[in-house]
């Protein structure tokens, strides 16, 4: 029997005959996108759905999915899609990563441009016959400095575009190496030093932890007086209220927003004010854009239907079906590697190293370096998947190495992940036990044998009495249960760490009392997708 797909939202008509053309049975019905409860009524009898950002693929209808093989997301953001309940599920999540770069790159260059020469309360004082010509002084943006914040794929491509402007440009991007800096024409240079130097800042970077209001009050405060500044990336990068109160009084010269913390964006304090260009959220509105990321999800959806072949997965790497049954465990080891390694390293990595040892040595291991290079890379980009991320590693100029061996030691296989960036060295290694199950087996040198949690907490210190003591006191009256908890040391009087699997992250404040305790080198909580 033929598989069948469900596209809920508006693909072309080309999209759709690429689903009929290999033999799949599609329904094309964009009504459905919109209707929840007609969804959840119909949505057990398909093998794949096809999705824009219409159709919300809640848990609900997941659970209502009981045939369901696959969702593909005709574009990037998957925020629509809840993706833990589809891993749980064994339904796997694709998106199109790279089909709106150029569009959106294009659309932040455009609104440079809107807001240079005030394009449009120049059109609408012109449209209303008043020819204010004094009034719309603009600027020229060629030997103006444009300061990127974010230097990955799309970001690259307005560096590229940049430089045919004659502007001179410079970016921020922790992860950026010299020689990628070098290979794209930019000079790299902290935060606070581009935002004196910059006369334009536009922004590319997704929306984390640690980008979450990158523009902050302070930090605008900090910009060369007479900026402008441009976000087409992602809501919730600047403070939109500081950005207002910049702009009137005169210190920031305009701003260009496509993007705001609140989306639909029906009240903003941006709106109204003079010289701000706001659009609806169109960095991939164009037809070619749209129709790329139409074609590419058919094209995917329909591959992995019909041979089991996975591209472009956000909780699944590209391997066979074949494959994925034995390595299953070993790509969530891999994950869980890189994981750890990427929220510990806040520079720009040079060098991952990869070695397979064993029994993982004769996998696919290949597809494992995706695992293990998305789980470093998610730590500041969450939109990465096991396909884009070793990309994005090339793209920032990361080098990746794999090294395969024969069995060398107690375990029948084990990976271990190492990294280096310009300042030191961090290695880990894992495997995965007849229970399935990965586990930490060596940190920094130290052998250790730790179980993988959700919620954790790395701790690193000289051998001194009272760790153990520290820990568990000052964990226990905060409240957080230690479900495992896991010692190693070098040797006697020598480095030492600590790995604790809690129940659940600790609240605020209470890394802050372990580090005044002065026992401790650092504590670092960490975080994994331990489904």
């Amino acid at each position: 029997m033929a598989p069948k797909v469900l596209v809920s939202d508006k693909l072309s008509e080309t999209a759709v005959q690429i689903f009929r053309d290999r033999g799949i049975d599609v329904t094309f019905d964009p009504s459905i996108g919109k209707d929840k409860d007609k969804l959840l009524s119909v949505i057990d009898q398909y093998d794949g759905l096809a999705i824009r950002s219409a159709t919300k693929v809640t848990e609900k209808v997941i659970a209502a999915a009981t045939n369901l093989k696959v969702i593909g997301r005709a574009g990037i953001g998957v925020d629509n899609v809840d993706i833990p309940a589809a891993s749980r599920k064994g339904i796997i999540v694709m998106n199109t990563p790279f089909g709106n770069s150029i569009t959106t790159a294009e659309h932040a260059i455009a609104m440079m441009f809107a807001v240079a020469r005030q394009i449009p309360e120049a059109n609408a004082s012109t449209h209303a016959g008043k020819w204010e010509k004094s009034r719309f002084m603009g600027v020229e943006l060629t030997g103006k400095t444009l300061g990127v914040i974010g230097a990955g794929n799309i970001g690259s491509i307005v560096i590229d575009r940049a430089h045919g402007l004659k502007m001179k440009v410079v970016a921020y991007d922790p992860f950026l190496s010299e020689d990628r800096a070098k290979q794209i024409g930019v000079t790299k240079l902290e935060l606070d030093e581009l935002l004196a130097r910059s006369d334009f800042i536009t922004l590319h970077v997704p929306y984390t932890e640690k980008t979450a209001n990158i523009l902050s009050r302070k930090n605008l405060e900090k910009t060369k007086k007479g900026v402008r500044i441009i976000n087409c990336a992602r809501g919730g990068l600047v403070d939109e209220a500081a950005l207002a109160d910049l702009l009137q009084s005169g210190h920031v010269a305009g701003a260009a927003f496509d993007v705001f913390k609140e989306e639909p964006a029906t009240e903003n304090p941006l709106f109204n004010l003079p010289n701000v260009v706001c659009t609806p959220h169109l960095g991939a509105a164009t037809t070619e854009a749209q129709e790329n990321v139409a074609l590419q999800v058919a094209e995917q959806m329909s591959d992995y239907l019909l041979t089991g072949a996975v591209s472009n997965a956000l909780n699944m790497p590209s391997v066979t079906a074949e494959e994925a049954a034995i390595m299953g465990p070993w790509v969530k080891l891999a994950e869980h590697l890189g994981a750890f390694v990427g929220q510990l390293t806040e520079e720009a990595i040079d060098e991952i190293t990869l070695t397979y040892n064993g029994v993982a040595s004769t996998m696919n291991v290949n597809a494992l370096n995706c695992a293990a290079i998305a789980g470093v890379m998610k730590a500041t980009n969450p939109d990465v998947n096991m396909v884009s991320a070793p990309v994005i590693a090339k793209e920032r100029g990361v080098e990746i190495s794999t090294v395969t061996q024969d069995k060398t030691g107690v375990f029948d296989g084990y990976i271990r992940l190492h990294v280096k960036t310009a300042d030191r060295e961090r290695s880990v290694a894992g495997t995965v036990f007849s229970d399935g199950k990965p586990r930490f087996i060596q940190i920094k040198g130290i052998n250790i044998d730790a179980e993988v949690g959700a919620h954790m907490l790395y701790t690193t210190n000289h051998d001194v009495p009272g760790i153990i003591g520290a820990l568990g006191q000052t964990m226990g009256e905060n409240g957080v249960n230690i479900a495992n908890f896991t010692l190693g040391r070098s040797h006697r009087d020598g480095d030492a760490i600590a790995l604790l699997y809690l129940d659940d992250q600790p609240p605020s404040g209470v890394l802050d009392k372990l580090m005044a305790t002065g026992l401790f080198q650092s504590v670092k909580p960490l975080r994994f997708d331990a489904a």
